[in-house]
């Protein structure tokens, strides 16, 4: 059993999408509010248990026929978990999705040099993410910081969230993890002369919580990647959900399927450099990077991602 980094920022990413003009008006997270989302997050920890056990498929796309090779042939299936997602709660909205990718020519090694770079994150989920760094890295565990912006709507507001992460190993081609947030606060007036930091669980609840669950296999000549995305938001009035909740759910889905493909698009360098290096025994992995850069194939690679693949870093999982 082993761990390894996160990239489960990218929830936040597309669940800001859930925010709408009608929370204007600052307000308070209610303890009833959190005792239900508890308890949603409780049970989505035991469907995730329920896929890592023995004898269950580790990808929930088996359990549907035809599912994985759509994948493989390009496509990315992004949904609601349950048809009556958003699900009403006490004061409050929880939004579950569910998005799987296939990454083909990619090993986990691959995704390995991408997610655990949280400084790029910046770069690879541009402009949504404005900053990211990691605040601890241990074996088990990583915690990190990011600060997204949001334009939608007629509001422009920031998220800055800190984020704790574990990922376990089942065994060489399958890992999962499981990463939530532990700060949240609102930015109003971000980019302003004059922004301002809310207090943590007060603001226009735009999202008060996130929880997302991701599963990695490496198989069929690449890595699929399975991501439950869930957040807590205030509730929209029910005057105007009728109008509002189409636009979430479109707009969720849209940029999560955004969010994957920035993803994969960020793996496929990296693996593309690798991959040369073991095919040409004479090519090294250095060798191989410069060449890259020299023949213009490496546009899109960070430096961060260069020096790894010169020094020969986080090749292994």
């Amino acid at each position: 059993m082993g761990t390894w980094r996160s990239l489960h920022g990218l929830a936040a990413i597309f669940l800001l999408a859930v925010s709408s003009p009608v929370r204007t008006i600052a307000a308070d997270l209610k303890p009833e509010t959190i005792q239900a989302w508890n308890e949603y997050v409780g049970a989505a920890e035991e469907r995730n248990l329920k896929h890592v056990s023995q004898g269950t498929p580790f990808l929930a796309i088996d359990t549907l026929p035809g599912e994985a090779a759509k994948l493989r042939q390009g496509d990315i299936i992004a949904s609601p978990a349950a048809p009556n997602v958003p699900v009403k709660v006490p004061a409050g909205l929880i939004h579950d999705w569910t998005g799987a990718i296939f990454i083909p020519n990619a090993a986990l090694r691959d995704v390995l040099q991408v997610v655990r770079d949280y400084g790029q994150y910046k770069t690879v989920y541009h402009p949504n993410v404005v900053s990211a760094e990691p605040l601890e890295t241990a074996e088990w565990e990583d915690r990190f910081s990011m600060v997204v912006m949001n334009k939608s709507f007629f509001a422009k507001s920031a998220l800055d969230s800190d984020y704790h992460s574990t990922f376990t190993r089942l065994d060489d081609q399958r890992w999962y993890s499981v990463s939530e947030t532990t700060r949240v606060q609102e930015v109003a007036k971000y980019g302003g002369p004059s922004p301002q930091v809310l207090p943590q669980d007060h603001g226009t609840g735009i999202i008060w919580r996130l929880y997302s669950t991701a599963r990695y296999q490496e198989r069929d000549g690449g890595v699929y990647i399975e991501l439950e995305a869930i957040a807590l938001s205030r509730d929209i009035p029910g005057a105007l959900r009728w109008l509002v909740e189409p636009i979430v759910r479109r707009v969720s889905r849209s940029s999560l399927v955004v969010s994957l493909q920035e993803t994969a698009d960020a793996v496929r360098p990296s693996a593309n450099i690798i991959s040369r290096s073991l095919e040409n025994p004479r090519c090294s992995a250095a060798n191989c990077a410069a060449e890259a850069m020299l023949n213009g194939t490496a546009v899109g690679l960070s430096s961060n991602q260069l020096t790894s693949a010169v020094a020969g870093q986080g090749i292994h999982p």
